[in-house]
């Protein structure tokens, strides 16, 4: 008897079912989990110069709020933007959710805006994808704004679905999460991975939380991170023109606000100390 046709999953659309035995899936979303862009920005960094082969999307529709009741500055972050030429509509966005395979190197790249409905069904069509490529791992990168003073590297934390995998987090310098609070859409995709035959690592860059917008330096210090731990060589000269041109207006702008370049040393100190202590815990 011929092979049954895998059931359809709702909302996604598969373009190409590209297989990647036991490959890995990295997953960024905007979002809850996307201070200074480094989650987007890390993985778009990792899929510069690959060869890609789009493998599919989600429709957006059934996930996303549209019209959020509230003022028109409220109501203005959740609507789809528009840019209108000659009075006429030329563009009009809505969120996008796009796998892109590199098959050459065994990576699936997930590229996506955290949902804000069904999450179970945005999780069934994420797990399918990784069933029909053959995923093996999923690492989501995320990044969240903190104490860290924008002269230092990134603190990491970083979760894990299998006790096994803790050994990764000590390999490459990231803290075991301590975290209680408020969960991501990612949390959903760690806590169900196991049931689903897949593992998976979640690391959340700790980045200053006293600057806003893009941040090239913190993007360019998770990307070193991340290269390491897929082993695959990620080419950051581009990035690093970025990064530098980001540190000058920084250090420009510190350099007037005296109380901003008081809290940043303060904050500096408090790195280093802490650092110095966990360097100087029994092992």
């Amino acid at each position: 008897m011929p092979a049954k046709k895998p059931k359809p999953i709702p909302h996604l659309k598969l373009l190409n079912t590209t297989k990647m035995p036991g490959a890995t899936m990295l997953v960024a979303l905007t979002g809850w989990m996307d201070g200074g862009c480094v989650s987007t920005g890390t993985v778009r960094q990792i899929m510069h110069g690959r060869e890609l082969v789009e493998v599919g999307r989600i429709e957006p529709d059934p996930f996303y709020i549209y019209n959020f009741p509230g003022s028109m500055d409220v109501a203005a972050m959740f609507r789809p933007n528009v840019k209108s030429a000659g009075g006429m509509v030329d563009e009009l966005h809505f969120p996008e959710n796009v796998f892109l395979a590199a098959p050459a190197n065994k990576l699936l790249f997930f590229l996506g805006q955290e949902p804000n409905l069904k999450w179970q069904a945005f999780a069934d069509c994420m797990f399918g994808v990784c069933k029909a490529v053959g995923i093996k791992r999923i690492i989501f990168i995320g990044s969240f704004g903190g104490s860290v003073p924008h002269t230092r590297e990134p603190r990491m934390f970083g979760s894990v679905s299998h006790e096994s995998l803790k050994s990764v987090l000590a390999e490459h310098g990231a803290t075991p999460s301590e975290y209680e609070g408020p969960s991501s859409f990612a949390t959903l995709l760690m806590a169900q991975a196991p049931e689903r035959g897949v593992q998976m690592l979640s690391f959340a860059a700790e980045i200053p939380g006293y600057l806003e917008g893009e941040n090239p330096v913190s993007i360019e210090a998770v990307t070193r991170r991340m290269s390491r731990i897929l082993n695959q060589p990620v080419d950051l000269g581009r990035l690093r023109h970025a990064s530098d041109e980001w540190e000058a207006k920084v250090t420009r702008v510190v350099d007037k606000d005296k109380k901003l370049a008081a809290t940043i040393r303060e904050l500096e100190e408090q790195y280093d100390n802490q650092l110095i202590a966990k360097v100087d815990e029994p092992q």
